[in-house]
């Protein structure tokens, strides 16, 4: 078991030394990118549209984070088992820690951020509840295996059928505007809100932004965060099973 969470390890430092090579910032391109596209949101429905969500900049980065945070870990599962093919050929260890380091390493960047939320929320003057912590866990955890989930199934799947990164850059898109980010879910009109249910990022999202707001956590949508975690990982992982003794042939 020790070696496993060495071979964990290893790979995910991989992954930090691949993503940062040769850049001079390093890590405050995963910062900038999302506060680059507040700023671009800001200017679109708040100057622009002049969209009525108080403290919006704070309402736009409680939001994005969470979300860049399942983007770029979909994303970058695409590639990840391509890009480590020398390995899969060559060594034999459980498949399903590739997907699991790559995720680990946006994991990891995530929680980096949550320091630039803090200071948003300073300078909005919102003060973060003594349960925060707790909040973090509670999210993080039903998040990471949804994120987990579906890196399984993309990066198996991208195997056997290379021309999927365009068609997921595509649903990546389509759920972006399907989740509640740059607008709040009280925004949606009652007969769409299913939308919402049925949206297994809807509801971290619209908890993330709670939480950092001093909201108390809307506990429908915790459960049902949990849910799709749940099933989404089994199915993600199965799917990576049935699929992963093909994985030398095709690479």
């Amino acid at each position: 078991m020790v070696h496993l969470f060495d071979l964990v390890y290893v790979l995910t430092q991989k992954e930090i030394k691949v993503r940062y090579k040769n850049s001079v910032l390093g890590y405050f391109w995963s910062v900038m990118h999302p506060l680059a596209f507040a700023l671009m949101f800001y200017l679109a429905f708040k100057v622009f549209m002049k969209v009525q969500v108080e403290d919006y900049p704070l309402f736009l980065i409680t939001g994005l984070f969470p979300w860049q945070w399942f983007s770029n870990s979909v994303s970058s599962s695409l590639f990840v088992l391509i890009d480590n093919a020398s390995l899969i050929k060559k060594l034999n260890f459980p498949r399903e820690l590739i997907p699991l380091s790559s995720v680990i390493n946006h994991s990891f960047h995530f929680l980096l951020s949550l320091p630039i939320i803090l200071l948003f929320m300073y300078i909005y003057d919102k003060s973060p509840a003594w349960w925060l912590p707790v909040g973090v866990v509670c999210l993080f955890l039903p998040q990471f295996f949804i994120n987990y989930g579906i890196s399984l199934a993309v990066s198996s799947l991208h195997l056997f059928f290379r021309d999927l990164d365009r068609l997921v850059s595509i649903l990546i898109t389509l759920l972006f505007y399907l989740t509640p980010v740059v607008y709040s879910e009280s925004m949606v009109p009652d007969n769409y809100s299913f939308i919402l249910y049925l949206n297994p990022v809807a509801g971290l999202l619209i908890n993330w932004r709670r939480l950092f707001l001093g909201q108390p956590l809307d506990v429908s949508f915790l459960l049902l965060s949990f849910f799709y975690a749940f099933v989404i990982f089994l199915s993600g992982y199965a799917l990576f099973k049935k699929l992963s003794w093909r994985f030398a042939e095709v690479l």
